[in-house]
């Protein structure tokens, strides 16, 4: 019995660093694995998903030395077999990276198909249509997705919909295949930026990253390389919502301001104050919120990681707000959760309708997944009395290191993991 126990109220004010992008870790551990040389990678998030993946590699025969918590040496120069489908590896999502960098260092693979949050279909058909225009034959069998190729030979790759995992696995598979791949309709989020970096890092020679056309010229074979993360968008984001939510004021440090448009024109909107500087961003909320409309987009438009946030702050607004969920159909399963705070939501299809409520109040719920229990988590800092969450495995998937964060910039919050834990927090907050 795991959980979080929050006592809300408390305004969040202070100074916040951000740890490396988690969706880029992903990528670049599994890119790893296309040389036989040792790539040392910083910034690194300590979380449950990387943990998986680099577990995964060093079942397999890579070489792991943890140089410090956020500094990671692989090695992977004696793989002894294709195959990665241990349990980890069937939990996380990212793990289908692995498909893009067997086939294009060994030029076969067999990846179990993975798991991660449930907010909705994230099909592999985009990866399947590009591997297989590389060269490669690619089957599912016994839940796993099986490649193989006698040689991989660049090609004109248009993705239907736009995918950040399957820009990335076909930039992972094409970077050693011959001649020149193009993938148009590209994802142009800065993960996918930073394992193209990474990869260049490596000897690879990709171009038009972040754009929606990226273009890969094959080399015969890559290097190690010393190769630091981005900031996590994502984590960056959820911290400037809670700030906002609490009617505080946080410094959220070690991040790429570009990165956060999306997010800070929203909290503008609202009406926060954000101040911008090189590497950090201020959030000060002093005012009632103002309604607004949000939709999901592909970057650069707001991220679909970020939605349940926006709601939390939406739900606290005066007027109605609608958020329109364009990417994943089954995101909107946390607004029980936060209508058993006191949030007053509507959920048709896509779009939640939000009335504005004047507080939250403390309950018992339950984390559904990544991003809505960090929302929920941000939502009980706001909440009158006492909220508990259950299911923080899901939070502690994305966030390293979240409640003691909280707990800096002056939040009352604990991870309890009995009765007795729990009782002592709410004797002591009360």
């Amino acid at each position: 019995m795991r959980q979080y126990a929050i006592k809300g109220g408390n305004p969040l004010v202070g100074e916040v660093e951000i740890g490396g992008a988690k969706n880029a870790a992903l990528g670049i551990i599994a890119g790893a694995l296309l040389t036989d040389e040792t790539v040392e990678i910083e910034n690194v998030p300590d979380l449950r998903d990387t943990a998986v993946m680099l577990e995964a590699l060093k079942e397999v025969g890579a070489k792991i030395e943890k140089v410090d918590r956020h500094t990671i040496r692989i090695n992977c120069a004696n793989i002894l077999t294709t195959k990665f489908d241990n349990d980890g590896v069937k939990r996380i999502r990212g793990s289908y990276y692995f498909a893009g960098s067997l086939l294009g260092r060994f030029k076969e693979g067999e990846v179990a198909l993975p798991g991660g949050c449930n907010i909705g279909s994230r099909p592999v058909d985009q990866h399947m249509k590009g591997f297989r225009a590389l060269g490669a034959d690619v089957d599912i069998e016994h839940g796993c997705l099986v490649t193989r190729a006698d040689a991989l030979v660049g090609s004109h790759i248009f993705l239907d919909v736009v995918s950040v995992g399957a820009t990335i696995n076909l930039m992972l598979a094409a970077v050693l295949a011959q001649g020149q791949t193009y993938i148009e309709n590209a994802a142009k989020e800065p993960h996918v930026v930073d394992v193209a970096n990474f990869l260049n890092s490596m000897g690879a020679v990709i171009k038009g990253a972040g754009t929606d056309v990226i273009r890969i010229k094959g080399v015969e074979k890559l290097h190690g390389c010393h190769y630091s993360i981005i900031p996590d968008q994502i984590e960056a984001g959820t911290f400037m919502l809670a700030a906002a939510v609490t009617k505080g004021d946080v410094l959220i440090k070690n991040i790429i301001p570009k990165h956060m448009e999306s997010i800070s024109s929203k909290l503008l909107e609202i009406g926060c104050e954000v101040e911008e500087s090189d590497d950090a961003i201020r959030v000060v909320a002093s005012k009632p919120f103002r309604h607004t409309q949000v939709k999901t987009m592909p970057y650069p438009g707001f991220p679909t990681d970020m939605q349940p946030q926006i709601v939390v702050a939406l739900g606290l607004a005066d007027g109605t707000s609608i958020v329109t969920e364009s990417i994943f159909e089954n995101r909107f399963r946390y607004v029980d959760e936060l209508t058993r705070l006191g949030a007053n939501i509507k959920v048709e299809g896509n779009t939640a309708i939000i009335e504005g409520v004047n507080k939250f109040t403390g309950a018992n719920i339950s984390a559904p997944d990544l991003r809505a229990g960090a929302a929920l988590v941000v939502a009980g800092l706001a909440a009158e009395g006492i909220t508990v969450i259950d299911d923080i495995h899901y939070i502690e998937r994305g966030y390293e290191d979240f409640p003691e964060k909280l707990a800096s910039l002056g939040a009352e919050i604990k991870l309890v993991d009995s009765d007795e834990e729990l009782q002592k927090f709410k004797f002591k907050v009360v």
